[in-house]
Order: C-alpha cells, then structure tokens, then sequence
C-alpha cells in the first residue's frame, strides 16, 4: 500500500471510530454485530432474560400457557444458546397462538434481530411496535416472503444466507405520526438484511393479518392505526426457526456508512 493510501486508512479509521464515540446510534450491521453501549439487551442467550423481558402476546388465539415455553438450545453453529419459536401451542402454524412480545413498549428505535431457519419453508416474524411484520420465511420472494415488509415490499430475498445460516436485520423504525388524534404520517422503516441496505424509508400503511397479528390489527381492517407504542414480537408459527443477539436501541438511528 502506497504512503498517501495509509494516511488516508488511517484517517478513516480514526474519523469513524470518533463518530461511534459521540453517536450513541452507530453501530455495526449484520450478524455478529455487537450492541452500542446505550442499548439495551432483550435477549442474550438465558432463560432469565427471556423470562424477565418477554411475555406472551394474549391476543385473540392465544392458547400457550405461561410461562414461556419457547425452548433455550445449542447455537447450532456458534458457542453459547439461542431461542427456538417452536412452542407446541402453535403447532401447524396458528399464528397468534404463542407469539412472544418485550414487556417494554417503544416508539421510534434502531433494533438488531438475527435469526437462523434450520429446515426449508421455516416461517416466523419480526413485529415492530407488536404492529408491523418483518417476515422471516425461507422459500419465498414475494411481498409476503423473507424480509419483505409483509405486504408491502417485494421481498429482497438475494440477501439471505440461507436454510442453515445465522442472517440478521438491522432496523431503524419511526413510529406514524398523529396530530389532534388523527395520522398524519405513516410509520416508516429502514433496514440492512446481513449487511446489505434493503428498504429506505419505507412507508407502512397498515396492520396486516387482521387482530390475531397484533395491535390495531382488528381495528378498521388493520387500517385504524392507534398512537400507542408496542413491544418487539416474535412469532411462532411451529417451526424450528431460532434468535439470538436481539437488542434495541431507543431513539437510535442506522448512521449511514455502516452498512452495503
């Protein structure tokens, strides 16, 4: 490497670790990425923090029992354990029937989720604010396929790692917007699937699903979105599909250039 291209190395380096030092937001993407200092830890592996931070989401199908009976297992790849969605309430896919949701409630947040499907077809979801489905499903590129926001994005399916893998999202939501009770802007949602920028402020117009989905999902066919925060929901659908390293940042933001 010539002189001139190792001083500008350097410099890079060192300006991007100064913006990590003063924006509490910028962190890296993509699996393996490690939380900034302010985040907070929703699930690292124990049965304690899952027990301590989540609970069953009790909508209109629920048919678990508490407590939690989502299993803690082997990281099939890495050291240390994760968490398998498989929750015999939900056998055969009744979603609705043992999704779990963060006791937290959140409006605007920067969040990191990875997930691992271990046989083809694997199905599952990433709710934000209990609302919005991120969907995790192998096998499917349409809108309502992996990574898509579900029913309303085409599914960047060339981003995923595949049946046997760790992928991770990295997600920057904005709550909608009310004035006097009324929305006066859609939520809207950036995000990078294993390091690669997917969506770019994305608009979501609705709770898909109807109210075994989540929040406002009963309300005006899914179109009657409320001003009330949610948790972060994950959905069993009876497949082995696993999480690890989930944490959120409240208020955070994906600062550009941390990402493809």
């Amino acid at each position: 490497m010539r002189n001139d291209k190792l001083v500008l190395f350097f410099f890079l380096t060192i300006s991007l670790s100064a913006v990590a030092a003063t924006h509490p937001g910028f962190a890296q993407v993509g699996v393996g990425a490690k939380p900034p200092k302010d985040a907070e830890i929703l699930f690292n592996g124990s049965k304690k923090m899952l027990l301590d931070k989540w609970e069953y989401w009790q909508g209109p199908r629920f048919k678990a029992e508490p407590p939690i009976k989502w299993a803690i297992v082997s990281d099939p790849i890495d050291k240390g354990t994760v968490l398998n969605t498989n929750d015999p309430a939900a056998a055969g896919g009744l979603y609705g029937a043992a999704d779990i949701v963060t006791k937290e409630k959140y409006r605007d947040f920067r969040l990191h989720v990875e997930f691992y499907i271990s046989k083809p077809s694997g199905n599952s979801g990433v709710y934000l604010q209990n609302r919005y489905e991120i969907q995790v499903l192998d096998g499917d590129s349409t809108s309502h396929g992996m990574a898509a926001v579900i029913n309303e994005t085409p599914s960047p399916y060339y981003a995923y790692n595949g049946v046997g893998k760790w992928n991770a999202y990295d997600i920057e939501f904005t709550a909608a917007r009310f004035r006097d009770g009324k929305k006066v802007e859609p939520a809207m949602v950036t995000m990078y699937f294993n390091g690669k920028k997917v969506h770019d402020k994305q608009p979501i117009s609705q709770v898909w699903g109807g109210p075994n989905s989540g929040i406002d999902g009963g309300n005006d066919g899914g179109k009657g979105i409320t001003d009330t925060p949610g948790g972060i929901k994950l959905q069993a659908e009876g497949h082995d599909v696993l999480y690890r390293n989930i944490w959120i940042l409240p208020n955070g933001k994906l600062t550009p250039g941390n990402g493809k």
